[in-house]
């Protein structure tokens, strides 16, 4: 006898164990999550058969453990081939059981953190709290502070009366030369910011915020280098706007190109963000402030093209969203990182990187070549700081001999 479950799912026989009545939302939710309908079928079907291996080991609803997948997959292997993906969709299974609180959140027995993690903990909250730093800023600085610790203690106590000048020199020496300039400019950031922490709290009583070595030319060489005009032109024009991907990437790409955005900044983009009657959009900067900005006629024509024609049908606010199941936003910035990589890759676009960092240098330097002034630049670019501008220009050497005043004694 078959049975029928959403109109789309069909099983051999009527569902048995605790999960029966639940199959029915759960294939709901992987459809309304973008999932295709094999995938559906496929995990119904392995949802199925796992509650009724659960009604034959008497396992109740409220009994349900991270354990229990594992081990019936166990039990399959027996009998049947594993299939790729059967662990994954017990696993969306469990998390969609959770989300509608039919079985209870898993909780991890709660672990003790080592002395080195509770000092950063105490240093993160002085830094929220006190200081009142944004959450970006926060989540560079801590793994830096952690590794510090756990490089000179251990898990040993941390006695921070032993730190000296010697040991941030050589933790500095043995980490800079692996990081890139920018993220060793923000080590060194890091570290200075902690020990001058810990000289306010008591715990130190010399200022070893000194010691912190200085990493050298570190903003001449951590400037992103430019793409060309042509080269942005040439990777436009390689995309395929035919298909939703190809305008979902079309968009992102011009984003990145005339309005200079970040990819962070892309990423984090929603729907709520675009004013289609002012032709504004907002764009939250990188310490959590929001930048208005005009929207230029190319970009909000391909994004409405994306969203008319090509974004899958979601409650996610963000405008942008994964082509593949689960249809969501972006986890996090090297979504848009990945994008660009794989266009400049199909193009043959001979890029001066594989980054998205660089449109927005591109952006700088073309609006420098075109006349306009570095507060203006700044103030497209979202730079709270003016010297932050000066440093995407200062390698454009033509543009700032045409900007030169002419030697007043002639030419010599």
């Amino acid at each position: 006898m078959e049975y029928v479950i959403n109109s789309q799912v069909v099983l051999a026989q009527t569902p048995e164990g605790p999960l029966s009545p639940y199959l029915g939302p759960f294939a709901k939710s992987l459809k309304e999550r973008g999932y295709a309908p094999c995938s559906i079928h496929r995990s119904v079907l392995l949802s199925a058969c796992f509650s009724r291996w659960l009604n034959q080991h008497r396992i109740a609803l409220a009994g349900i453990t991270s354990d229990h997948p594992s081990q019936y997959l166990r039990f399959r292997a027996r009998h049947l081939r594993p299939g790729f993906g059967d662990a994954a969709a017990l696993d969306h299974l469990l998390g969609f059981l959770r989300s509608a609180k039919a079985i209870p959140p898993e909780t991890d027995p709660p672990r003790r953190p080592t002395p080195a993690e509770h000092c950063v903990q105490e240093y993160e909250r002085y830094l929220r709290e006190a200081r009142g730093l944004a959450d970006a800023t926060i989540i560079n600085y801590v793994p830096f502070i952690h590794s510090f610790l756990t490089d000179r203690f251990s898990d040993d106590s941390v006695r921070l009366s032993l730190l000296s000048a010697s040991d941030i020199v050589q933790f500095v020496r043995r980490q800079a030369p692996n990081l890139h300039p920018k993220r060793a400019k923000l080590l060194t950031t890091a570290l200075r910011s902690f020990l001058q922490y810990l000289r306010y709290r008591g715990g130190i009583k010399r200022d070893l915020a000194a010691a912190v070595p200085v990493v050298p030319n570190w903003s001449r060489s951590s400037i992103p280098r430019a793409i060309p005009v042509d080269q942005i032109r040439q990777l436009l024009d390689s995309i395929d706007r035919y298909t939703a991907v190809g305008r979902r990437d079309y968009a992102i790409l011009l984003l990145l190109a005339r309005l200079g955005l970040r990819s962070g900044e892309v990423t984090t983009l929603e729907l709520d963000d675009i004013d289609w009657q002012a032709g504004q959009i907002s764009v939250r900067g990188k310490s959590g402030q929001r930048n208005e900005l005009p929207l230029p006629k190319e970009v909000g024509k391909a994004i409405a093209a994306y969203l008319r024609n090509g974004r899958p049908r979601s409650i996610c606010r963000r405008v942008f969203l994964r082509a593949r199941a689960p249809v969501r936003g972006f986890l996090g910035s090297s979504g848009v990182g990945s994008i660009v990589r794989h266009r400049i890759q199909r193009a043959g676009v001979e890029a001066p990187t594989r980054g998205a960092h660089q449109f927005r240098h591109g952006l700088a330097t073309e609006m420098l070549r075109q006349g306009a002034s570095l507060g203006e630049i700044g103030e497209l670019l979202g730079h709270g700081n003016p010297e932050t501008t000066k440093i995407y220009t200062a390698v454009d050497l033509e543009a700032l001999r045409a900007l030169a005043l002419p030697w007043p004694g002639g030419v010599r």
